[in-house]
């Protein structure tokens, strides 16, 4: 049989491993940080009707610059951050928020330029960077997780990146950033400074968004998903706020036609029942605080979090925790530093059985 070695392909590109979490048939699956709870019947009906009202059009290529989803979205962010002051020309949506990643490295990355991060972070980040052939420089965080403004200013400045990737609540351990860090890199970065916001729905009162810092800030770009608050995921609708200049620049890499109307038409009706669909959040964030403490109760370090998940441990052999957990019908996921795990915070119902689960392995 013909395998990888047989095949011209990219230098770079072997021996890597594809991204990807488990997808298992588990009673419980706390492992992607999806919002558990399905769209409504009312909603369902209304999602179908959307996609009726454009099947007959199918035969026809869809807005290629989905200029009325895009104004919608920027409704919604005006109303989550009111000061932001953005349109439709602020806003650019892409199949999931890791094409907007894609897109961005096409535009400000490549070949002889490097993209920077603070990890433990997004695996996805370094590896879009380098599939499009960027540099990928890794700096750290502190133990705690944190970012200090000097921290990450002397990285920068070490470094110069054409890229910098300042991830809050930062994906896998939880951990809101504070405006004077994403500021002070803003200050110190030559090139494009990347916050991505994929949880910042689920964030702490009182935990601003890196949106208020976008008037004035031209190399500033803040990236948001639908897949985790607005329980959208199936969906794969990703999007970001910037200058719009910024999406002048994406409208040089995207591909034509890249958003179908469906996933238009899809995305389009989940902002409009925004209230609804976003109605879970409190709950989720009521489950996630209520977790934090039983974990911490139960002995375990975890780390602060402003997601829909919890990262904890510390355990010698992480993995043999991990398999237990399975063994009992729950799926987490093994990722981050090598002691810790996470977990995503699902139903009451599912929250409960990780508990049980974890309690007989401790």
């Amino acid at each position: 049989m013909t395998s990888l070695d047989d095949l011209p392909l990219r230098d770079d590109l072997r021996g890597r491993e594809p991204y990807g979490a488990p997808q298992l048939d588990v009673p419980v699956a706390l492992n992607t940080n999806e919002n558990p709870y399905p769209p409504s019947e009312r909603l369902v009906k209304a999602l179908g009707e959307a996609v009726m009202d454009v099947a007959g059009s199918l035969n026809r290529y869809p807005d290629r610059d989905a200029a009325a989803l895009r104004a919608d979205l920027a409704a919604f962010l005006c109303a989550d951050t009111p000061g932001a002051g953005l349109t439709g020309r602020n806003v650019w949506a892409a199949n999931g928020s890791n094409e907007i990643i894609q897109q961005i490295l096409q535009a400000f990355g490549g070949h002889g330029r490097t993209a920077l991060g603070f990890e433990p972070s997004y695996s996805m980040h370094p590896t879009i960077t380098r599939v499009t052939g960027t540099g990928w420089i890794d700096a750290h965080r502190a133990e705690d997780f944190g970012l200090e403004p000097e921290r990450a200013v002397a990285a920068i400045e070490e470094h110069r990146p054409d890229v910098v990737f300042l991830t809050s609540p930062n994906n896998p351990t939880g951990t809101a950033l504070p405006l004077d860090a994403i500021e002070a890199a803003l200050d110190a970065a030559p090139g494009m400074v990347v916050v991505d916001e994929a949880y910042g729905e689920f964030r702490r009162a009182g935990t601003p968004s890196a949106l208020s810092l976008l008037p004035g800030n031209p190399r500033l770009i803040v990236t948001r998903t639908m897949s985790k608050a607005f329980a959208m995921a199936g969906t794969r609708l990703g999007y970001l706020a910037a200058d719009p200049a910024v999406v002048d620049a994406l409208l040089l890499v995207r591909l034509p036609y890249h958003l179908s109307a469906v996933t238009q038409a899809v995305a389009r009706t989940a902002v409009a029942h925004g209230e609804e669909l976003l109605g879970t959040v409190d709950a989720l964030r009521r489950e996630r605080d209520a977790l934090v403490a039983w974990l911490r109760g139960e002995g375990l370090t975890v780390a602060d979090s402003d997601a829909n998940f919890v990262l904890f441990g510390t355990f010698p052999d992480r993995r043999r925790v991990w398999e237990g957990l399975l063994e009992r019908g729950v799926l987490i996921r093994e990722v981050g530093p090598p002691e810790w795990l996470r977990v995503s915070v699902g139903t009451p119902a599912e929250t409960a059985a990780f508990r049980t689960a974890l309690k007989e392995i401790l």
